[in-house]
C-alpha cells in the first residue's frame, strides 16, 4: 500500500468534510427545514439550481444569486459580471435558456456602484440576456449585490434524476486561469461571446436529445461538494475516481476539487449507453469532459485514488442540503 497515496486520500476526505464552501451549502438544510419545503407536494422538487414550474409545453425557471460583501467591494466589476454569469449557468444547468435578469444593488454612492453596473452590463451583452429592471440604493454603508434570472426549458436536467449505474461525467473548460485571490476559474471575460453562448447551448441540447436527464452546475462547494448535492438529491451514492477528474496540471489538487468555481463547469449523470455521444458533444467545443465515477444505490460517497478507496460521506446519516427523498436532517428548526 502506497503510504503517500493513502495520506493524500485521508487528507482530502478530512478537508472535504471541513470544507468552508460545503459548509455554506449545508446551511441550506436549516432554511428548507424552517420553510417546510423539502418534502412539500411540489411537482418539481426544491433544491435544484433553479426553481422549475411547469408552464405550457415546458418549464419556467427561476434562480437568484447573492454575493459576499467582501467580493463585491474588492472586485466590483467582476462581481457584476458574475451576477449575470452564474445565473445564466444555473439556467443552462437545468436544460434551459435564459430570458432576462433583474438586479438589486447597494453602495455608498453612484460612483462606488458604477464598476458593478459596468460588469453587469458587459455580461448582459456577452450572454445576450437583457437586464430588465431591479432595485438600487446609493446611500448604503456596505456594497451588496443580488441578481435574479428567469428562463425557459423544453425538457429539464435536474439534480433528482441520477440513477444507480449512471456514469458521473465532469465537463469543465480548462482554457482559463484563476482570478486571484479567489478560486474563480475564469474562462469567460476574455472569450468571444459567441463561443460562450455556443458552449452553454450544449446543455439544453443534451436535455432535448434525451442524452442526459441529470446535471448540476459546479458551484463554490467545488467539484466534490457539487457531486454530493447531486447524489443526495437523487438518493444515491457513488465512487469517484480522483485521477479521472479533468484538472490543469499546474493547479493544486485540493484547491481544484474542493473550492474551485469554474465559469464553465458541469457535472452530469449519464446512462452508459449515452456516454460516448455525450463525450463527443463536448469534444466538438474543445471542452474537457471525462467520466469520473459511477453511481450506485449505496447512498454513500467513496473517493478512489491510486487504487485505494475511502468513504467520504454517508448521506443516510448526514445531510448536505437536506433535499431529496429520505434526506437526512442536520437541524430540528420548526417553521413559525
Amino acid at each position: 500500500m502506497n503510504a503517500a497515496s493513502k495520506a493524500f486520500l485521508n487528507t482530502l476526505v478530512q478537508a472535504l468534510q471541513n470544507n468552508r464552501g460545503l459548509a455554506h451549502k449545508r446551511d441550506i438544510d436549516a432554511v428548507v427545514t424552517a420553510l417546510d419545503i423539502a418534502n412539500a407536494e411540489n411537482k418539481i422538487p426544491v433544491g435544484d439550481d433553479c426553481a422549475a414550474i411547469p408552464d405550457g409545453d415546458g418549464f419556467l425557471l427561476f434562480a437568484i444569486e447573492g454575493f459576499i460583501n467582501e467580493f463585491v467591494t474588492k472586485d466590483p466589476w467582476f462581481a457584476g459580471w458574475c451576477g449575470v454569469m452564474v445565473n445564466v449557468s444555473d439556467i443552462y444547468a437545468m436544460g434551459g435558456r435564459p430570458v432576462a435578469v433583474v438586479d438589486a444593488i447597494w453602495d455608498r454612492d453612484d460612483m462606488a456602484m458604477r464598476p458593478v453596473l459596468e460588469g453587469l452590463a458587459a455580461a448582459s451583452r456577452a450572454y445576450n440576456v437583457p437586464i430588465v429592471g431591479g432595485h438600487s440604493n446609493a446611500r448604503s454603508e456596505h456594497a451588496q449585490l443580488a441578481v435574479s434570472i428567469i428562463g425557459r426549458a423544453h425538457k429539464l436536467l435536474t439534480s433528482f434524476d441520477a440513477k444507480p449505474c449512471d456514469i458521473l461525467v465532469a465537463a469543465i473548460d480548462l482554457r482559463a486561469a484563476y482570478r486571484e485571490p479567489y478560486s474563480h476559474w475564469n474562462a469567460t471575460t476574455d472569450v468571444d461571446p459567441a463561443r460562450l453562448r455556443g458552449d452553454l447551448e450544449l446543455l439544453p441540447k443534451l436535455a432535448e436529445s434525451g442524452l442526459c436527464a441529470a446535471a448540476k452546475d459546479i458551484s463554490q462547494a467545488g467539484i466534490l461538494g457539487t457531486a454530493m448535492m447531486l447524489l443526495e438529491c437523487s438518493g444515491i451514492g457513488a465512487v469517484i475516481d480522483i485521477e479521472s477528474i479533468p484538472r490543469p496540471v499546474e493547479v493544486d489538487a485540493e484547491r481544484w476539487l474542493l473550492s474551485t468555481f469554474p465559469s464553465f463547469g458541469f457535472l452530469l449523470a449519464v446512462s452508459p449507453k449515452n456516454l460516448q455521444a455525450v463525450l463527443a458533444l463536448f469534444d466538438t467545443r474543445e471542452i474537457s469532459c471525462a467520466p469520473i465515477g459511477r453511481c450506485d444505490d449505496s447512498r454513500e460517497l467513496f473517493l478512489r485514488y491510486d487504487g485505494q478507496q475511502q468513504k467520504a460521506w454517508d448521506f443516510r446519516e448526514q445531510a448536505v442540503i437536506g433535499c431529496g427523498a429520505g434526506a437526512a436532517r442536520n437541524v430540528t428548526t420548526n417553521a413559525t
